[in-house]
């Protein structure tokens, strides 16, 4: 089982930016548990959002040719937190897109309200130098939930 930590794509410039939303419920597990009577979405998981978001778009700008793996947080600052009820909307901005690599900058926002300041790091891990070998097959992309989420994006924007 794979968990999917975004909604819905909003906005995606292919190679450049990509906004997508999730709404924070009550019906996710994870908040029961995470602090019993004060239900948070923990920031860990607002990370992988965050790298969700941007993995796609990384991976789109290579036509979903390469394995797209996130390599390091570069950065991770948490201003406030996301409760049930929040719709947060999910910024990334591509600063590198290189052969080997990608850097992006990333916003979480609910309303006017900044969230959270995430810097990330992914790898295209076909270009590595090290000599390691990986699979053929695109693991990375092979989800077909992942890749609803884009076509959602693409049908949406084309009936405006």
């Amino acid at each position: 089982m794979r968990w999917i930590w975004i909604d819905k794509f909003v906005e995606f410039e292919s190679g450049k930016r990509a906004v997508s939303i999730k709404n924070v419920s009550m019906a996710e597990e994870h908040l029961h548990d995470h602090f019993p009577g004060y239900p948070v979405m923990p920031a860990p998981l607002l990370i992988e959002a965050m790298a969700q978001t941007s993995g796609i778009l990384v991976g789109e700008a290579r036509d979903f040719k390469e394995k797209v793996i996130l390599a390091k947080v570069n950065k991770a600052i948490f201003y406030m937190e996301a409760r049930p009820g929040d719709q947060l909307r999910l910024e990334a901005t591509v600063e590198n897109l290189a052969a080997e690599a990608a850097t992006i900058s990333g916003r979480i926002t609910r309303g006017d309200e900044l969230l959270a300041e995430i810097g990330l790091m992914f790898s295209h891990i076909d270009q590595n130098m090290g000599g390691m070998e990986f699979p053929e097959e695109n693991f990375v992309f092979d989800n077909d939930q992942f890749m609803d989420l884009l076509r959602g994006y693409k049908v949406d924007s084309a009936k405006e």
